[in-house]
């Protein structure tokens, strides 16, 4: 945990494109700014990172064919250790990873899939994968679509639940473990050709806001966390007008206090800006990402952190708590940075 209460930053990336592996930050509280403390480089391409509830333990997922996941110690200002070696999540390319029951999910893109690693008492994690969870299916957008692809897995925030995001299958898994292995509860179809990449739940825990990396737009759902029900209810464009390139939007946050969502969108590399209204979302403003290509954002006290993957950088911005629009406050490098979490 970091001495003194100082925030850290830690940033994944790419390795096979020339990424440091994972960066750690300092993060000033008042401006945002981030200043690189180091880099730690032992598995290949930490594209996404999660930390534990105590701070102390960092988990990363490898994005590689093979796939694996691996846990590092964190303690101050000092680059994070390994803690144990990775261990393989039975599925190809994991991008993304939740902390749930505890287990370490992840959500394996290329093999459409989401893998539970068990975490012992101590943060490390366990020699293998206790259960995978294989989704089926498909979608109309060819080639993109021609079977799953799970992007996200997260906990909702009763803790109950884990809900993995398929890009291939147009649809939301609502998961349960038994005995260590994923079980399906519910899948939410979503509308065909969306291309769900990724979700972020309302503070209150009422709702659930899904960007779609197909179609430019956030689709807003209903969630029901007594009986792990989602359910659809509008959709929403994140780009003013249509896209002369493919959009792709990537990212999504809410705002602590709920008032705003926050999306990124890769191919017109800009942050969008949708105020919360009841169930529904309207647009605010678009504003440039700062760099190129944005990944993953974060936000935190009052600011957003945008991973700019082919740019190479990571970019912070103030947040008016009025309006929600982000303005520029400064960026550090990073190259091939994937993603950016705080803790």
């Amino acid at each position: 945990m970091a001495d003194g209460g100082r925030r850290r930053a830690f940033i994944g990336s790419f390795t096979a494109a020339g990424g440091p592996g994972i960066v750690t930050a300092a993060v000033d509280p008042d401006s945002g700014e981030l200043t690189v403390l180091g880099a730690v480089n032992t598995v290949p391409d930490p594209s996404y990172l999660a930390l534990s509830p105590d701070g102390d333990t960092l988990y990363a997922v490898s994005e590689t064919a093979e796939g694996a996941v691996a846990a590092y110690r964190v303690d101050g200002d000092e680059e994070p250790e390994p803690a144990g070696p990775p261990v393989p999540v039975d599925g190809s390319g994991p991008t993304h990873l939740g902390l749930f029951a505890g287990h370490v999910l992840t959500a394996n893109y290329g093999s459409g899939s989401v893998t539970a690693v068990p975490v012992r008492p101590d943060g490390t994690l366990a020699r293998s994968a206790s259960g995978v969870l294989r989704h089926r299916g498909a979608g109309p957008h060819t080639p993109r679509q021609q079977g799953p692809h799970a992007h996200q897995v997260q906990p909702d925030p009763s803790g109950r639940w884990a809900v993995s995001v398929d890009l291939g299958t147009d649809s939301v898994r609502v998961c349960t473990l038994a005995d260590g292995v994923p079980v399906l509860h519910r899948e939410t179809a979503l509308r065909p050709g969306s291309g769900p990449r990724h979700l972020a739940f309302h503070p209150d825990g009422s709702r659930a806001y899904v960007v779609n990396e197909l179609t430019p737009s956030v689709t807003v759902c209903r969630w029901d966390a007594a009986e792990g029900v989602l359910t659809p209810l509008t959709e929403t464009p994140v780009l003013p007008a249509a896209p002369a390139v493919d959009a792709y939007p990537s990212g999504i946050v809410t705002s602590p206090d709920g008032r705003f969502v926050w999306t990124a969108t890769r191919g017109a590399d800009v942050l969008s800006v949708l105020a919360v209204d009841g169930e529904k979302l309207s647009p605010v403003k678009t504003v440039p990402c700062g760099g190129h290509w944005p990944r993953a954002l974060t936000a935190s006290d009052g600011f957003l952190y945008v991973a700019n993957e082919r740019s190479g950088d990571v970019t912070w911005f103030a947040t008016d708590p009025h309006t929600g629009v982000p303005e520029r406050g400064g960026s550090i490098r990073v190259p091939a940075a994937s993603c950016v979490i705080l803790g």
